[in-house]
């Protein structure tokens, strides 16, 4: 997804995964070459990401993140240190984080001026979308580069087809190797498989429900197509994207189409700009949406945007969404899912 998005007053979600996450960032890998004077362990590295071959001599040691999910993926691996500005949250960062997050400088609110990025003195940027490396802004890439700064791109942006934790875990692993610190990576993506065989074994044998993603749209539907991580989290929730055959990660689509496939329920993305009370209003008021069973029956289920891709919150995404699709499954009384 390559849309920009303006900064929210959500709630923040996945504060069991995130607390899980904050654990196991913090120790500093054996031989990562933490210490100062010490060749790093590892280097040079060559990478290639979204079709930018980089070679890292060192660690870079001023990071600036532009975009929720890349600054969350920094902080969970401990690296709030080496972070010299961010950007373009897109809700509330997460609470574990928050102490951490405050200690770094916010470039600005959207994304900030070639001046202002370059007046950071960053060594490395990391993007969330490809909006953040917008050419005429003199941000993309390859103009950094000539500027010495290294770049990296979240391979949701550059993946055809489904995303899932398999590409979760290389963006956790690449990333945790720039910066010379993979058991960081390595500890996450455990509790990841952790949380999400959980919340597997409490979905097992259920019975599929079909979800309609709405994240805006009046004369037609915004909603989550079968490309990206949409349609992943939806399934390991115990859900079925109605629209999964949308070969796009978001897609416009009619209404009409939205009658034709009945879902059982609306997912709403919640983030800036339309309210939820809106959007929901939007669905209600309209005659012809009041035979669809999710309008009808009122069943509503919401995850902020900043869940619904590539980050360190998708498995408590899908355990955030599984327990508004199958309530049934997760009782209130002793439980431990996902701990």
């Amino acid at each position: 997804m390559a849309r920009p998005r303006p900064a929210s007053q959500l709630r923040p979600f996945g504060v069991l995964f995130g607390c899980l996450l904050l654990l196991t960032a913090c120790g500093a890998d054996a031989g990562s070459g933490d210490e100062k004077g010490a060749r790093p362990a590892g280097f040079p590295y060559t990478v290639t990401n979204c079709g930018v071959r980089t070679t890292y001599e060192e660690p870079p040691q001023r990071a600036v993140a532009m975009n929720q999910h890349a600054t969350e993926v920094l902080l969970a691996l401990g690296l709030g240190d080496r972070m010299v500005g961010t950007a373009f949250l897109d809700d509330e960062i997460l609470p574990e984080y928050a102490a951490e997050y405050r200690k770094i400088d916010v470039l600005a609110k959207q994304y900030p001026s070639r001046e202002a990025l370059l007046g950071a003195n960053p060594d490395f940027v990391y993007g969330g979308y490809e909006s953040a490396f917008e050419k005429s802004e003199g941000r993309d890439r390859s103009t950094l580069g000539e500027s010495g700064i290294n770049t990296r791109l979240n391979i949701e942006s550059c993946t055809k087809g489904r995303v899932g934790p398999d590409e979760l875990e290389r963006e956790l692993r690449e990333t945790a190797r720039v910066f010379g610190v993979p058991k960081r990576a390595e500890r996450l993506i455990e509790r990841q498989h952790e949380q999400l065989d959980a919340v597997a074994e409490r979905l097992d044998g259920v019975d599929r429900t079909d979800v309609f993603v709405y994240d805006s749209g009046e004369g037609s539907a915004f909603t989550a197509g079968g490309g990206g991580i949409g349609v992943e989290l939806i399934e390991r929730a115990g859900g079925r994207n109605v629209f999964a055959d949308v070969g796009k990660p978001f897609a416009d689509v009619s209404w009409e189409k939205v009658v034709e496939r009945q879902p059982e329920t609306v997912l709403l993305y919640d983030y800036a700009g339309t309210p939820l009370t809106e959007k929901r209003k939007r669905l209600l008021d309209d005659s012809a949406l009041q035979d669809v069973p999710a309008v009808r029956d009122r069943e509503f289920a919401v995850l902020p945007l900043s869940s619904a891709v590539l980050g360190v919150r998708m498995p408590q995404a899908v355990e955030d969404l599984a327990r508004q699709l199958h309530p049934e499954r997760f009782p209130k009384s002793g439980d431990k899912a996902g701990r």
